[in-house]
């Protein structure tokens, strides 16, 4: 494992650095992947439409499509830290996730069609894929797409329902997987959908969380129609599809990273003069030596993927491990104000605007976001340890 980087990446994240510090739509105020006000919307566009045009976003696309294959592959990882590391917004919704399965399961058409709205981010995408009932177990999946006409006038029919999809108040396209054949295995039969989130039938509930922002959505479907033309890939091999442009997105384990370096400083600021006491030194030094921990974790993982070495279950370690660190952080920032933790944003004299207490609570949220850590556990046994079922 090589851990140091090369001249040519510092000065690359050098370029980065400068690029957000000018051009960024500001800092955000919460933590985790949440969801930016309606007002914001209209920055947050440009501001990813000019990453995408600076060359920082869609890095490893083909060069017809505007990316650069000749790139270091760690470009992206760069990008992500640099903007986590400024605490600014990241290009919103599941645009990364929708390219990947675009560009390795779309047609031409589809491409050429899709990709630049992506780039210019005129359009913005969700994903819909977890159901009330399918959430860690995604392939249980109930939502349905039936056919209907053929030739140029076929279209699928769509009825179901979809839960925690982050941005999908501001999404203008959804990345959907629904059910196109009941009678087959549940992995099999599954068909994936560039959706048109304008479309009739859809509708869209921002579900309230204990934040009291509404990061999620419930999104309904009934009767929607969605043109043939529209499947990504081909019908009924919708699980390889999600599983492909899954596997692309890698570097906001990257990103994740930086924000616990950033988190792990405005700790040891919050502690201060209570550092004096040996079992609050102690405590920060565990949670210190945790994040130097997650971030060698996140370069052997690259240093695999640089050497097509990777192993089933580092990514899966990797979420279980940030999670859970990412948690007791933000459980020690509240714990460390003693009463005023018991504060909340909005609160007259509450620490850091409240920061602290939204960043506990939606701690909760990565733990089960892309499967819940106890499955994920079970995951790490077959696949990395090769266990028995």
């Amino acid at each position: 494992m090589r851990l140091e980087s090369t001249p040519e990446l510092e000065a690359f994240r050098r370029k980065v650095r400068a690029f957000v510090a000018e051009h960024s739509p500001g800092v955000k105020t919460h933590s985790g992947v949440r969801a930016p006000e309606p007002a914001l919307m209209p920055a947050i566009r440009e501001w990813t439409a000019k990453l995408y045009g600076a060359g920082f976003l869609g890095i490893d696309w083909p060069a017809e499509y505007g990316g650069r294959p000749d790139a270091h592959p760690l470009e992206p990882f760069v990008v992500a830290e640099e903007i986590a590391r400024a605490r600014t917004w990241p290009p919103v919704g599941a645009a990364s996730l929708a390219s990947g399965a675009l560009l390795d399961f779309g047609t031409d058409e589809q491409r050429a069609r899709f990709l630049p709205r992506i780039r210019s981010c005129v359009d913005v995408w969700c994903q819909l894929f977890s159901e009330p009932e399918a959430g860690s177990d995604l392939a249980s999946l109930r939502t349905r797409a039936r056919l209907e006409g053929e030739g140029d006038d076929a279209v699928y029919v769509v009825d179901g329902q979809k839960v925690w999809t982050t941005n999908g108040q501001h999404a203008d396209m959804g990345y959907l997987l629904a059910r196109t054949d009941g009678d087959a295995p549940k992995h099999k039969g599954i068909t994936a959908f560039a959706l048109d989130m304008r479309s009739p039938g859809v509708e869209i509930r921002p579900l309230r969380e204990i934040t009291g922002t509404t990061d999620f959505n419930e999104v309904f479907l009934d009767g929607v129609r969605i043109p043939a033309s529209n499947v990504i890939g081909r019908v009924n091999d919708g699980w390889r599809v999600a599983m492909s442009s899954l596997g692309r997105e890698r570097s906001g384990v990257a990103a994740r990273g930086a924000e616990l370096f950033a988190v792990l400083d405005d700790l040891v600021r919050l502690a201060g003069a209570s550092l004096e006491d040996s079992a609050i030194r102690q405590a920060v030094g565990e949670l210190a030596a945790r994040v130097q921990v997650n971030a060698a974790m996140i370069s052997l993982a690259q240093s695999r993927m640089l050497h097509g070495a990777e192993e089933p279950a580092d990514a899966l370690l990797g979420k279980i491990f940030f999670s859970e660190l990412n948690h007791d952080l933000a459980d020690f920032g509240v714990r460390l104000q003693g009463t005023e933790g018991l504060l909340v944003e909005g609160d007259v004299g509450v620490l850091a605007g409240g920061w602290w207490q939204d960043a506990h609570l939606y701690s909760r949220a990565f733990t089960i976001a892309g499967g819940a850590n106890e499955v994920l556990r079970t995951q790490v046994a077959e696949r990395g340890l090769g266990l028995p079922r």
